[in-house]
């Protein structure tokens, strides 16, 4: 029987990325002349990579951005948030021992995100984070991306993992739909950039705090 694997996803969820986005995001859109985005704004922009979110930041702000537009923009978002990364993101209190833990015990573990794999690669690898996983898919990586299963799936096969010997672990709407259209149970946790109540979406099980991700839980729930 293979390990267990846990998939993690990215902003919101293992690491508080939110300063930074913002940073980035508002020099991105500096370029059109419009003002800033605030911390308030980042759960409705946040989630499904940069592009969106730039999309995301002039519809907020009533431009059309048109397709010619967009290239450059994300080019210009890319190049300042890779430049400046990890900048003031932190992995949540009590991530690491939960992952130390994990591993000891013999666990598999993963990420599977809708940021750009290479800016999720980078950012992972300069907080020295990215020897925990046995896989890092982006939302680039596959043709499809969360919520579709095909995503998350993808990311077990390369992670050596099993299907049926996964959960997955986020902060929104996508992570939770995409551990339901795989078939695998999910934990939710409430300090990412949700839109909604997370409680609201249906998770399996939600977390407060990652002192509470052990490997009792993770054995609980793939009994279920």
């Amino acid at each position: 029987m293979k390990s267990p694997l846990v998939v993690f996803d990215l902003d919101g969820t293992l690491l508080d990325t939110h300063a930074d986005l913002i940073v980035s995001l508002n020099h991105t859109i500096a370029a059109l002349e419009l003002p800033p985005v605030s911390y308030d704004d980042v759960t409705h922009l946040v989630g499904n990579g940069a592009q969106v979110m730039i999309e995301r930041a002039c519809k907020l702000h009533g431009y059309m951005l048109t397709s010619e537009e967009l290239p450059a923009l994300l080019q210009r978002f890319i190049t300042h948030y890779s430049e400046t990364m990890p900048g003031v993101t932190q992995p949540y209190p009590g991530l690491l021992a939960a992952l130390d833990t994990l591993k000891s015990q013999g666990y598999k573990l993963a990420v599977c995100t809708n940021k750009m794999e290479s800016l999720a690669r980078t950012l992972l690898d300069r907080l020295k984070l990215t020897h925990y996983f046995e896989a890092i898919t982006g939302g680039d990586t596959f043709t499809v991306r969360k919520p579709n299963a095909e995503h998350l799936i993808g990311t077990v096969e390369r992670a050596g993992g099993d299907i049926a010997r996964t959960i997955m672990i986020g902060d929104s709407i996508n992570d939770i739909l995409v551990a339901r259209n795989a078939g695998v149970p999910s934990i939710a946790v409430p300090f990412g950039y949700s839109d909604v109540g997370i409680e609201t979406l249906g998770p399996n099980r939600i977390i407060y705090h990652y002192d509470e991700l052990t490997p009792e839980l993770v054995e609980g729930l793939l009994a279920a």
